[in-house]
């Protein structure tokens, strides 16, 4: 490596908080970085927004074409590159699977975060593989457990219904939750992503992390001169 050198590290974390993220955004671009992390479509949505020049590399993004950050997987453009979870339209299968395993379910409910591009890009494709399923899905725009829970009670009052959870940082957080209150109200779920292995009745997904190969190349390459 041609000797040592030393490696300054700065961290934010931002969760599912707009404002945060973005104080926390324009903190890190002030400090003039070679390199930014960007985990998770919200963080990597503000650093986006912050800088056009600084070399950013995320990470735990669905469809980071259909999302709007790179022109495409092959050639990226830009100073963008990193690795992605999932496209949108795989949302769909979320719905297919729930209605196979609870053929009764009419309704669902689709627990997301609207701030966050990953939301709103995986909740239109429920919506348009929904039709032919014969089930009606409902936005539910949720970031804390209260709301959650608020939320949940409520769809669970009227029979028939579902959950579909989106990718986000508040759903990671409140795997746990979300799971005992489908359990709770008797509402089929899925799919979940959580340390827990207690789901609910209706069906049971086991969650694993992927490593998936980078999707592109940045055009600008990171400075290495740390």
């Amino acid at each position: 490596m041609g000797g040592r050198r030393n490696v300054r590290i700065d961290i934010r974390w931002g969760t599912d908080d707009v404002d945060r993220q973005r104080t926390y955004t324009a903190e890190l671009v002030a400090l003039v970085p070679d390199i930014v992390l960007a985990s998770g479509t919200l963080s990597l949505a503000a650093m986006q927004q912050a800088s056009r020049s600084v070399s950013i590399v995320f990470a735990g993004v669905g469809d980071p074409v259909g999302g709007g950050f790179v022109d495409s997987l092959a050639r990226p453009g830009g100073n963008i590159t990193g690795f992605m979870t999932s496209e949108y339209s795989l949302s769909g299968k979320g719905l297919e699977l729930l209605k196979e395993v609870a053929p009764g379910v009419k309704r669902a409910a689709v627990l997301r975060n609207a701030a966050s591009p990953a939301g709103i890009g995986q909740f239109t494709a429920i919506q348009t593989v929904a039709p032919s399923l014969g089930v009606e899905v409902n936005a539910i725009n949720v970031r804390d457990a209260g709301e959650i829970e608020r939320a949940v009670a409520a769809f669970a009052r009227s029979a028939n219904g579902g959950l579909i959870v989106t990718t986000s940082a508040s759903a990671t957080v409140h795997g746990d939750l979300i799971i005992t209150l489908a359990a709770r109200h008797k509402l089929p779920a899925g799919p979940i992503t959580s340390t827990s292995t207690a789901l609910p009745p209706a069906m049971s997904i086991a969650s694993s992390r992927v490593r998936n190969p980078p999707t592109c190349r940045c055009r600008h390459r990171p400075s290495t001169n740390w």
